[in-house]
Order: structure tokens, then sequence, then C-alpha cells
């Protein structure tokens, strides 16, 4: 499939879900949709195929969450920098985020893409997916993107951001990050339907302040973001 028609189709789905691409931000998400579909021949990264399904079923998907994203993004720089403040540190210049289980590197990749002002490090336990999202750094110019091998338990540091797509049961999720999520910080997790078996089965302590709805140009099935912090923290 050429190019142009991609193109189109990516600039009407970020239209329609308000979120502005400027021409260097559509190259990208296409050039990474090109090395998504031929590092997949190899790599296996994603079970579709078709450049025009790839697109809508991965990139609209991912964009989908970029506004609840940004909002969570511009709130927690707001408290860092107030925190800095507090102690007389300087400006926090980008927030880390960390995205678990990232695979060929959705949403993380799609994330950094977007928001210049998020420092974002997919982590995945399989090599070979890692290696392909560090290619795409490095092709894609990110700066703000990295790629780290490893299990999440097996991380340090904290993020005020965690987000995952896919990637396990919302109790597995946060309790397997729970010591990397940073004071006030929040998790995100990208669901299909509402997953309230999964909200039902959260451990103690962590609160659900938001089940943010998506709906993806294209795509009939149902889709959320499932907001989460620490309880005790809540306000």
């Amino acid at each position: 499939m050429s190019a142009e028609p991609l193109q189109r189709s990516l600039q009407a789905g970020a239209e329609a879900l308000g979120v502005p691409l400027d021409a260097q931000q559509q190259r990208q998400l296409l050039q990474y949709l090109q090395l998504l579909q031929k590092w997949n021949q190899v790599y296996n990264l994603t079970a579709v195929r078709d450049p025009q399904e790839m697109l809508q079923l991965h990139l609209l998907d991912c964009l989908a969450a970029v506004p609840g994203f940004l909002q969570a993004l511009r709130e927690q720089q707001t408290r860092i920098q107030a925190q800095n403040q507090a102690q007389a540190q300087a400006d926090v210049a980008a927030v880390p985020v960390l995205d678990v289980g990232a695979g060929g590197g959705l949403p993380g990749v799609v994330l950094a893409i977007c928001c210049a002002q998020a420092q974002v490090q997919c982590v995945d336990a399989v090599a070979k997916k890692m290696a392909f999202v560090q290619q795409v750094a490095g092709a894609l110019g990110l700066a703000n993107l990295r790629a780290t091998h490893a299990r999440v338990e097996g991380l340090s540091g904290q993020y005020p951001i965690i987000a995952s797509r896919a990637f396990a049961s919302l109790a597995d999720f946060v309790t397997l990050t729970r010591q990397r999520l940073a004071p006030g910080g929040v998790w995100m997790a990208m669901k299909g339907k509402r997953p309230q078996q999964e909200i039902d089965a959260l451990p103690p302590g962590v609160q659900v302040f938001h089940v943010e709805q998506l709906q993806v140009p294209g795509v009939a099935a149902e889709r959320c973001i499932v907001w989460m912090r620490q309880s005790d923290e809540a306000v």
C-alpha cells in the first residue's frame, strides 16, 4: 500500500480524535508504521499484517489515548515543579513515563512522538522487541525514547506515569509496578471494554479515579483507559 492513502487516513483519524499532528510527527508515525511492518516479517511483533489495519488498530488506537495522557502529563509536571520549587531545585524538563510490556512500542513510541515533554522508557522481557524499539528511536530521532530489555520487577527508579496496553490484568499490572510508581503518580491502563471484574479485583490501596472511554476512528470495538493511583494519595 502506498504512503499517500495511509497519510490521508492518519491525518483524518488524528483530526477526528482532536490530536493535532505537525508534518514531522505525521512523518515519524508513518515511518514507525513502515518499520513495524518490515520488522514484523521477522520478529512477529504483531498479529496484524495489513498496513491500513495496523494504522487503525495500533496507531489510531494509541493516538486516541494522547489527549488524556497529555492532561496527566501536565498535572504531573505541575506537581513536580511545585515540589522542586519547594526543595529549591530546577524545574523539571521532562516527565519520566514507563511503558510496561511495551512489545513493539505501543503506546510508548506514539506517546514519545506526540509528547516531547515525556521521557518514555519502554520495557519488555522479550529482547528482540526492545531491539526494535531502540532501532525506532534511532531511525526517528526520538531522543525522548529508550528501550530496556528487562522484567519490570528488575527495574529501579520511580515514574510519575506508568502505562500499559494489553499487558496484564489490572491487579497484576499495579502489583508488578507499585514500587516503581512515584508518590502522587498515576497508572494508565489501556483496555478494551470496561474491565469491571478486573477493577473489582484490584488490591487494597489502589483507586480507580477515572475510566476514560475512547472512540477509535474506523474501529467498532470498545476502548477505554483505566486511570488509577494509590488511594492514600487521593485528593
